[in-house]
């Protein structure tokens, strides 16, 4: 072995080997693996992508393709001879694979093409525990076994055939192909065995959790119902402030959870609507305290990222999340067990922390309060499958307030619980961005971020670029100036197809840097940093520039069409 970085070699050689994997055919490579592929379009991650060959091919069927690739060399050449594809890049590598796991996204097939053989023997484990973790039930995991003459500077390291068996088994996946096959470099020295691994079930355990933890675990309360919806929407709007919290856990500003939490028990207490057999309304509840009577006032919509308080509002709403925070860490986070009877979610508090004078519900506010962790498997499970997730636990949860209440000799009408129980978006808002394209339209600056078009206020739409009624999401960085004619006829409730929002990536940082320019003391440039940050999870950046928001929001587009099959707008007219 050796203590050389692969990464290096790849960055020294980038130029001989991206020739040398561009002078052989994708689809004699990968002859193996065609019938394989899915029909429709699906979500696909290469791993270790090289010169982009195979990546840009299953592009070419139209799929949406993560490229991943360490060596900044390779990555460069390989987007200077695939300019034309729509894949996306990303620099992250194994075992970590950071970047990828940040986008929430989930894939269809995972492909690692000569790359199982530079991962060190000690860490396979690890890395095949997270590649599963990446992909969907039903999925397929493509590997190419290299055997030959292990090569030390390269690091390339002995494989073997029995030790991917016996991950795939304990991981709950099955060998579906194995084939042997030469070298396409012609070396005689050098053969492959091309694997396809097949995932039946998500593998992870999670979603029998969730099911045992909603209509099976003991309940006096509805509280652990409540914690994990809390979670789910983190999961759906806020996954940006989702941090790796070492191999098995992501990290999520407790602030943040009980910021979730008050904002999904205020109208169902101002409702009255009983979370015990015990309670009426407010009565008996931990986190009910002066504190959050004060609150009376405060919409539970205003309780959203971004938003500031000061004054006694401020000083209300800091100890309502204090108060909540405690009884999250003492009751359903303390009391959700796994069948072993470990604590699913582990709580790091702090303790004594001064109140700003000033409150803005941001990542660093709403970290002051502590961590709290999730499983790394049930994250992505929330992730995944919100949209199935969160109907049952609204269900269960209203059937729970209308045994108790029938309990305590009341009646509660089931539409008007399940009306109360709607997570209510603020009404849209384009308030904002409509001033900025005003002031933009007088400069004869403002322009069609979809066709180019000059705008007037004759003409002149505010768009979602991802659509409101499949993912409601005011933030400035979603909000963009269309010809009316363009967002009413064609694009309407759609979301923007890769190709035309890649079209329009031009326009649209130049939108963002007219109307919410980065200058000293700019609130709206704050507002605008905050948001993208918190609803789009690969950045990572504090500071991000615009072009790692536009990449980030390529990534969530992509999210949204896969796990939420929303329909895509493609022809631009």
């Amino acid at each position: 072995m050796t203590s050389k970085d692969p990464i290096q070699w790849y960055d020294l050689h980038a130029e001989e080997v991206s020739t040398q994997y561009e002078s052989v055919v994708p689809e004699q490579v990968h002859a193996w693996l065609k019938d394989l592929l899915p029909s429709k379009s699906v979500a696909i991650l290469d791993v270790g992508a090289g010169s982009g060959r195979d990546a840009s091919w299953l592009a070419g069927f139209g799929h949406d393709v993560v490229a991943v690739e360490p060596s900044e060399k390779m990555r460069s050449l390989a987007q200077q001879h695939h300019a034309g594809s729509s894949v996306k890049w990303l620099s992250d590598s194994l075992p970590d694979l950071k970047q990828v796991f940040a986008s929430g996204l989930s894939f269809d097939m995972i492909l690692l093409s000569a790359v199982w053989m530079h991962i060190l023997p000690s860490q396979r484990t690890r890395t095949f525990r997270k590649l599963i973790t990446l992909l969907k039930p039903g999925g397929v995991l493509a590997i190419t076994l290299r055997n030959g003459p292990a090569e030390e500077e390269r690091c390339i390291y002995p494989v073997s055939m029995d030790e991917l068996e016996q991950l795939a088994r304990n991981h709950g996946a099955y060998i579906e192909r194995r084939i042997e096959d030469k070298d396409k470099l012609g070396r005689e020295d050098v053969s492959w065995i091309q694997v396809a691994i097949r995932l039946p079930d998500d593998g992870t355990g999670a979603l029998p959790l969730l099911r045992h933890i909603t209509l099976n675990d003991d309940k006096s309360s509805t509280y652990k119902l409540a914690l994990l919806r809390t979670l789910c929407r983190i999961a759906d709007g806020t996954a940006g402030y989702a941090h790796d919290a070492g191999e098995e856990h992501v990290s999520i500003p407790l602030g943040l959870v009980a910021l979730y939490w008050i904002r999904l028990f205020k109208p169902l207490l101002g409702a009255g609507f009983p979370q015990s057999s015990i309670n009426r309304g407010y009565s008996k509840l931990g986190f009910v305290k002066d504190a959050f009577r004060k609150l009376d006032h405060v919409s539970h919509l205003d309780l959203r990222i971004g938003m500031q308080f000061t004054g006694e509002r401020g000083d209300a709403l800091h100890q309502t999340l204090k108060d909540a925070a405690e009884t999250i860490t003492r009751m359903p986070a303390h009391y959700i067990t796994f069948p072993n009877g470990g604590q699913v979610f582990p709580v790091n508090r702090i303790g004594r922390f001064p109140k700003p004078s000033s409150i803005r519900l941001d990542e660093v506010y709403l970290t002051s309060f502590g961590q709290f962790h999730v499983p790394r498997n049930l994250w992505r499970a929330l992730q995944r499958f919100d949209v199935w997730i969160e109907p049952a636990l609204v269900a269960e949860w209203a059937r729970l307030m209308m045994f108790y209440a029938e309990r305590q000799g009341r009646t509660l009408n089931n539409l008007e619980v399940l009306n109360t129980m709607v997570w209510s978006e603020p009404t849209r808002d384009v308030k904002i961005a409509r001033e900025q394209a005003i002031r933009l339209m007088a400069e004869d600056k403002l322009f069609c971020v979809w066709s180019g078009k000059r705008l007037t206020e004759k003409n002149i739409d505010v768009d979602h670029c991802f659509p409101w009624a499949a993912w409601p999401c005011d933030d400035l960085w979603n909000l963009m100036p269309t010809h009316r004619t363009v967002n009413q006829k064609e694009k309407r409730a759609k979301l923007p197809s890769d190709q035309i929002l890649r079209g329009a990536q031009d326009r649209i940082i130049t939108w963002w840097e007219s109307a919410y320019p980065n200058v000293s003391g700019s609130i709206l440039h704050d507002r605008f940093i905050t948001e993208a940050s918190a609803s789009l999870p690969t950045i990572v950046e504090s500071r991000p520039q615009s072009e790692d928001i536009f990449a980030a929001m390529n990534l969530q587009r992509m999210r949204l069409k896969h796990d939420q099959q929303i329909p895509e707008w493609i022809d631009l007219r």
